[in-house]
């Protein structure tokens, strides 16, 4: 695994404009603040095939772990309330369809790859870790591969999710990333024969009578992807009426727990070192001085606390009344950037419906990634 600078000549950005993504209404800035254009990561088939297993391990050990929960109904020590624990087991069924999700991953090239968390809910990066990597890699002159089957899962999901009702696709419409990404799915859900619809997540209604969410036709809502939490969702006012409904969901209401960090606790409660885990508890007390204090739900690097014998760094934001988790602190392996600066870079690899599907990786300069991680291609010989 290294990092290789690297200029591009080719005007991509242009090339995804011409296949549509101009249409979806994405701003050319866009790229120049989420893609870094001098750089790529240069992996060999070896290293992409640790990866691949260790992302069917993970995915597997999820649905493991959640079964224990279900089953012991362990449910107060992640947060989870009643209702909420009723969806979860009302939806964790073999047939419920499951889009995606993307392991966030500490990998060095050398050693097994760990688990940083699951963002099995709402993640994004899902147009920089496909279609544009994929457009990127067809533009260079590098005769190398791509572990990036990401769009062609995606149409073979969509192609299953096909019915007489369309799909409908929500976000909330002042989150540019969340709607850039949803009008993405959007599109390759059009490709694969759907028929779909975007509404805002604020316009979305419920018919009581035939307990059914609407749109705002009052047209009945049968199956919806949303790009907006779980956990948010069940404090909405219309959460009272999930249980009852017969629309279906995408992800499904499993991804609550799925989703939840406190899932890196029963983890390692339940494979206790595991070559893919980082050992992680409710309490700090036996992680020393190096950890990491992260809420049970929260998004984009925020409310995070890195503690090392030096001091702690902290990022803002709004969420941890739930509770938090303490995991065992691993720097994301540094490299350095064409300025000559420091620069972290975790790895993400997909899961599409129940495969590994491919990587993508963010860079930052600071050793907690949030929404200012800037995407960065890969290839492999």
């Amino acid at each position: 695994m290294r990092r290789e600078h690297f200029i591009s000549s080719h005007d991509w950005q242009s090339d995804l404009a011409r296949l549509g993504f101009d249409y979806q209404g994405i701003d050319p800035k866009f790229w120049q603040t989420h893609w870094q254009n001098d750089a790529y990561y240069a992996f060999d088939e070896r290293q992409i095939d640790t990866l691949a297993e260790a992302t069917k391990e993970l995915h597997q050990m999820y649905f493991a772990a959640a079964r224990h929960v279900i089953k012991t109904g362990d449910y107060t020590r992640l947060g989870i309330d009643d209702a909420s624990a009723h969806l979860i087991e009302s939806s964790f069924h073999p047939d419920t369809p499951t889009l995606y999700g993307r392991f966030d991953l500490w990998y060095d090239g050398k050693d097994a790859p760990k688990l940083y968390e699951y963002n099995a809910d709402t993640p994004t990066l899902i147009l920089e870790s496909g279609a544009a990597q994929r457009q990127w890699l067809r533009t260079q002159n590098l005769n190398a591969k791509q572990f990036n089957s990401i769009h062609e899962r995606l149409l073979l999901e969509f192609k299953a999710l096909k019915s007489p009702h369309p799909l409908y696709f929500t976000a909330m419409s002042d989150e540019s990333e969340d709607v850039i990404a949803t009008r993405h799915l959007q599109d390759i859900a059009k490709q694969a024969g759907l028929s779909t619809h975007f509404i805002d997540i604020s316009d979305i209604g419920h018919h009581d009578a035939q307990g059914v969410f609407v749109d705002l036709y009052d047209e009945p809502i049968e199956q919806l992807f949303k790009l907006y939490p779980w956990e948010w969702l069940v404090q909405d006012d219309f959460g009272q009426y999930l249980a009852s409904s017969r629309t279906t969901f995408i992800e499904p209401a499993y991804k609550l727990l799925f989703g939840n960090k406190a899932m890196l606790c029963m983890l390692w409660e339940l494979f206790p070192n595991h070559p893919n885990l980082l050992p992680a508890h409710f309490s700090p007390d036996t992680l020393g001085d190096h950890f990491v204090k992260k809420p049970f739900f929260s998004r984009q690097g925020l409310n995070i606390t890195l503690h090392t014998p030096q001091g702690e760094t902290q990022t803002a934001g709004g969420y941890g009344h739930e509770g938090f988790v303490y995991q065992q602190a691993k720097l994301a392996p540094s490299f350095t950037d064409a300025q000559g600066e420091r620069v972290y870079a975790v790895l993400s690899s997909w899961i599409i419906g129940h495969g590994t599907a491919g990587i993508g990786i963010r860079e930052s300069h600071g050793a907690i990634t949030g929404d200012d991680g800037v995407f960065v291609p890969h290839v492999f010989y």
